[in-house]
């Protein structure tokens, strides 16, 4: 597959995974919403699953792998998932994705502090410039401190486990197929999240037959699309172009997010919201190294030009 064939499809991903934001504030608006995560994201690992069985890239975990999918699956999947359901419940779809949008922010931060890396002066100033770019976000209601939304913070929380959890998931990828950690991970979590359910959400499974058939098909289309093949196409577009030049992308999915946010749900984007969004993104590309990295190629290119013309 060419280059810009894989960009064009990670383009489509970014689409669906920002759409799918305000799809899951209408699922955990509908049912209740730890029960209804546990059951799309179930049925999400089990679709991968059968994709992967197609393939023949199925296999029993060894003891130690089995130790990084449960470690993985508690952060990735049932920490993430249970803020991200509960906190949609308690703020906009709009400070949902652009929160999430810190994402790559956050694991560059991850990856700082746990794995000892030192940060560089244009990444401090990405760390910085994503912090400002939330606070904008959470804080435009004008009621200060005091107006923080618990929604928001619970979001804050959910794609901070998730964050975490990629440091995790990038040990346990050096022998194990990251789209099978994945499956392995969405059905242990979905089990986990659907347990805390019944202690939390006693009534939730007497919920669901009240549900209209637009409503069930944005359940499928979440959990296959969104959830299920979307990341293992994402993880293997890592293979192909590279971590660095894929993670640009996770920009596209803010924005997407604030349009389909203001489409589907009707929510208001305001001048806030856009300020925010400029100064996550400029976050995400200094702090995640992305911009570095684009500096250093052009120079390689530039040296090489001018090699090239001396010789001639």
């Amino acid at each position: 597959m060419k280059k810009w064939q894989t960009y064009m499809i990670l383009v489509l991903i970014m689409l669906i995974w920002g759409f799918n934001v305000p799809a899951l504030k209408t699922l955990v608006s509908e049912f209740t919403p730890v029960t209804i995560t546990s059951l799309r994201i179930f049925t999400a690992g089990v679709s991968v699953f059968i994709i992967l069985g197609v393939m023949g890239k199925v296999r029993k975990p060894t003891p130690k792998e089995l130790l990084f999918i449960i470690s993985g699956g508690l952060l990735n999947v049932v920490s993430h998932h249970y803020f991200l359901s509960v906190g949609l419940t308690g703020t906009s779809s709009t400070n949902g994705g652009l929160i999430l949008g810190t994402g790559p922010l956050l694991t560059a931060l991850m990856a700082t502090i746990i794995l000892r890396n030192r940060p560089t002066v244009i990444k401090i100033l990405g760390f910085l410039s994503g912090g400002i770019g939330v606070a904008i976000i959470v804080l435009s209601g004008g009621e200060g401190i005091g107006g923080l939304k618990m929604g928001d913070l619970f979001i804050f929380v959910s794609i901070f486990s998730q964050a975490l959890s990629f440091i995790v998931i990038s040990r346990a990828a050096r022998t194990l197929d990251p789209r099978l950690l994945t499956g392995y991970m969405l059905v242990f979590g979905s089990v986990v999240l659907f347990v805390i359910s019944l202690f939390t959400e006693p009534g939730g499974l007497r919920q669901l037959g009240n549900a209209s058939v637009s409503i069930w098909v944005l359940f499928f289309a979440s959990a296959i699309l969104a959830t299920a093949v979307g990341h293992m196409i994402y993880n293997h577009s890592i293979g192909k172009i590279g971590a660095a030049e894929t993670s640009i992308f996770l920009n596209l999915n803010t924005f997407f997010s604030l349009v389909g946010a203001s489409i589907f749900l009707g929510e208001s984007v305001t001048t806030y919201h856009l300020i925010g969004l400029v100064f996550i993104v400029l976050g995400v590309v200094c702090g995640s190294g992305t911009f570095e990295e684009f500096v250093i190629r052009r120079k390689q290119k530039r040296y090489l030009e001018r090699k090239q013309n001396h010789q001639m």
